[in-house]
């Protein structure tokens, strides 16, 4: 759902003529490409051990012996 300043913001660019449309566009665009660029990147290693408090009580082959289990209804 969008916010009540995005639909204003939106109000506001649909009035604009096509061609300060098409500015905007890019303007916008330029500013969402500087803000991605400056995102640090992230590895699939700092994952490692996230989660693992869930799993802590569970017995390993009680989990695959009931998850196999419930396959067939």
């Amino acid at each position: 759902m969008a916010t009540a300043s995005y639909q204003i913001a939106l109000q506001m660019a649909e009035a604009l003529p096509r061609d300060e449309q098409m500015r905007l566009i890019q303007e916008l665009e330029r500013h969402a490409q500087i803000d991605i660029a400056s995102e640090e990147p992230v590895s699939l290693l700092d994952l490692c051990g996230l989660g693992q408090e869930v799993w802590q009580q569970m017995d390993a082959q009680e989990y695959v012996d009931r998850e196999r289990a419930s396959w067939n209804g």
